[in-house]
């Protein structure tokens, strides 16, 4: 028994220090950019530092602060990702709620065609065609509209709404409440957990919108910050060096990319600890039935 005892505390320690291990290890190359951009141009051409520069230099930041493009592509990010993550949940539950009552006649046609677009796609080109032909080019609405609902985002919400029992429903329409009273009053409020486990998807791929922002905008004031983290990084010295004076001393340009990469991760990394609560359990919730 003592030896049995003695063999699972050596096996939890050895797990622990595995995991510890391999958290540093996920950890490092995060230090490493967080690094680099303070990193001064001596410990950056010296290659002093391993971890952390010997000395803090803030000159990088205060390079991003004093121009105005980051801060346009700032605005077009926030505005991006908020009005799109609340369109792409107000389609997504909508859909999921009709889709999940039996007694919707059309449900079967229409959860065929959210599988057929899971299957199938248009394809880069119609896309642009119907984006163009629809006035959407050069507007932020093209990044909201054409991605307005994700099909594997709406059959896992489909599956939660139909795991909230018939009985709440039927309760409430004995009570006279119709189905946007149903849907808005009851459904939603028991769907928090699924509610923000989605709005966390929907704003990190908010958030991160890339390619359809090189596609559909060509004005270089319309551009999200992943637009402009790709001018930095793949030209190392972007448009917005010419904003500052000809006498400032210009930070080194890897420290400018690392500080732009830390800029733009930093709003959905502060975001994730306050919904991870609900991560487990919303996903969980909807793709378990019983």
């Amino acid at each position: 028994m003592r030896t049995s005892h003695l063999t699972n505390r050596l096996m939890d320690w050895a797990v622990i220090v595995i995991l510890t291990l391999l958290t540093l290890l996920c950890l490092m190359p995060i230090v490493n950019v967080v690094a680099m951009s303070f990193a001064s141009l001596t410990d950056i051409v010296s290659g002093n530092f391993i971890l952390w520069p010997k000395q803090l230099d803030w000159k990088a930041y205060h390079y991003i602060f004093n121009t105005g493009v980051f801060f346009t592509s700032l605005r077009n990010t926030v505005w991006i990702t908020v009005v799109g993550t609340i369109v792409n949940l107000a389609v997504t539950s909508l859909l999921a709620y009709v889709c999940s009552r039996q007694r919707f006649s059309g449900r079967r046609m229409l959860l065929f065609m959210v599988l057929f677009s899971m299957l199938f796609s248009g394809g880069m080109i119609p896309t642009y065609l119907i984006v163009k032909a629809t006035g959407l080019m050069n507007t932020l609405w093209a990044l909201v509209i054409p991605t307005a609902v994700s099909a594997f985002n709406l059959l896992v919400m489909r599956e939660f709404f139909e795991s909230i029992h018939e009985s709440i429903i039927e309760s409430a329409t004995i009570d006279g409440c119709n189905d946007l009273g149903i849907f808005f009053k009851i459904v939603l409020p028991l769907s928090v957990p699924s509610l923000a486990t989605f709005t966390l998807f929907y704003a990190v791929s908010n958030w991160n919108q890339y390619f359809s922002a090189i596609l559909y905008l060509n004005k270089s004031s319309l551009w999200p910050l992943q637009i402009l983290l790709r001018q930095v990084v793949l030209i190392g010295q972007s448009d917005i060096y010419s904003q500052l004076s000809a006498g400032e001393a210009l930070p080194m340009p890897i420290s400018t990319q690392m500080a732009t990469v830390v800029l733009a991760s930093a709003p959905i990394v502060v975001l994730y600890p306050f919904l991870q609560r609900y991560f487990v359990k919303g996903l969980s919730l909807g793709a378990v039935k019983g």
